[in-house]
């Protein structure tokens, strides 16, 4: 065992699992129905999104003081800890910067409120050091594509690969974003990544649910220069944009896998692979976006091939949702993940509790607490995320009081 799941195993050490003895008695047989028999030394990831983009979590705000930074962030390893989770999934490839000293890519724009200059530390290598040390792992959060939350180039800092490079980037619902179609912009973005790999005991590389961009009405994607050169034998451009993100991800877990076997491969899409009313093996669903379809994003098949270590997507929606039930989607992921080997998280949308504008389910601090017991009936689920760290700091209704009081009375290893 090496990383933070050797440090998980020393803090913990063998004492009983959280979760455990309340999944055994829940029950949920190999099968994924209740009632079957449960090993009670099963682990659970229970995992905490923290968002650095735009300083959505953390840092509160840019410019503030190393030192202030740095508290920032071991604040939130405090509350995990102190919500009994394991993991915090940290965002440190924002936006085709970086939170370390990266030689591919200018220092994150969200630390000093200006892109490329030294914050005086090191984020990313000290939030290893200090997950650990408390028994936490952590699942480094990358995003591949997007560079900016603009159009405007000239706002990236001077070296940026974007500016020293402009035909690999191309504008699109306002904002900037690598073209997936590019061989070169692969083997870029995958060598930026990866640098982080190489310096950090990191435990896990974790992607979101951005691949080709969500579709925005009345723009297009302007890639028609690299599907002319890039897309013959193709049927149409759909197909190539699919297979130049599953080359994306491929060669990704082929290099991970090289470099790094400990390190765990993870992705985290949109909820909604395919409505069954689109694809007979898609989920009884109404959603608006497919991944496969509008984000390029062929998220079953990269389990069926083996890809990835583990899948958590963002089920997003409440139980009983017209449009996307949370329980409709549950056993179609499980169902999914079954006998593949990769293993099955559940993104939970701790965000949406007791905001107003949410509907009357998201208003009652009961039900994320009914998700975690749902998906206990299903084996291959094992374990849940949640966005986002801010949310869980606040915890606006008590929705994660309820979560930790039900459900994580102690603490628990996450899958290895």
């Amino acid at each position: 065992m090496t990383g933070a799941a050797g440090t998980v195993a020393g803090v913990i050490g063998s004492a009983a699992v959280a979760g455990d003895a309340v999944a055994a008695q829940r029950g949920g047989g190999p099968t994924g129905r209740p009632g079957g028999p449960r090993d009670v030394q099963r682990r659970e990831l229970r995992g905490m999104w923290v968002a650095t983009v735009a300083n959505v979590d953390w840092p509160s705000k840019p410019g503030l003081s190393a030192a202030a930074q740095r508290a920032g962030l071991i604040s939130y390893l405090d509350e995990a800890v102190a919500r009994r989770l394991n993991a915090v999934i940290l965002q440190v490839r924002p936006s085709a910067d970086a939170l370390w000293p990266s030689p591919y890519e200018p220092w994150a724009q969200c630390l000093t409120g200006v892109q490329g200059k030294d914050p005086g530390w090191d984020p990313l290598g000290t939030a290893v050091k200090e997950a650990h040390s408390r028994g936490l792992e952590l699942h480094a959060w990358f995003n591949p594509y997007r560079v900016a939350n603009h159009t405007d180039p000239s706002r990236l800092s001077a070296g940026h690969p974007a500016r020293l490079h402009p035909e690999w980037v191309l504008p699109y619902g306002g904002k900037l974003y690598y073209n997936p179609g590019l061989p070169e912009v692969r083997a870029f973005v995958q060598d930026a990544m990866l640098d982080a790999v190489r310096r950090y005991d990191i435990d896990a590389v974790h992607w979101d649910d951005y691949f080709y961009p969500y579709p925005v009405a009345g723009q297009t994607f302007a890639d028609g220069a690299a599907y002319a050169k890039y897309g013959a034998g193709f049927p149409d451009r759909a197909a190539w944009r699919r297979s130049n993100t599953d080359k994306l991800v491929r060669e990704m877990s082929e290099r991970i896998k090289a470099l790094k076997p400990a390190v765990r491969f993870g992705i985290s899409p949109f909820g909604v692979w395919r409505n069954a009313s689109t694809d007979s093996l898609g989920s009884r669903t109404q959603a608006g976006v497919q991944t496969y379809d509008d984000l390029y994003a062929d998220t079953r098949g990269w389990i069926k091939k083996g890809w990835i270590d583990y899948i958590c997507p963002q089920l997003y929606w409440n139980i009983g949702s017209a449009a996307a039930d949370y329980a409709t989607l549950v056993p179609w992921w499980a169902e999914t993940v079954r006998g593949t080997g990769v293993d099955l998280f559940i993104g939970e949308a701790l965000y949406k509790a007791g905001d107003p504008a949410q509907s009357a389910a998201w208003q009652d601090p009961a039900e994320l607490s009914r998700h975690v017991d749902f998906a206990a009936a299903y084996d291959q689920v094992r374990g849940h995320a949640y966005f986002s760290g801010k949310s869980v700091v606040a915890d606006r209704i008590g929705a994660m009081d309820r979560v930790v009081a039900d459900h994580y009375r102690s603490r628990a290893r996450p899958p290895r």
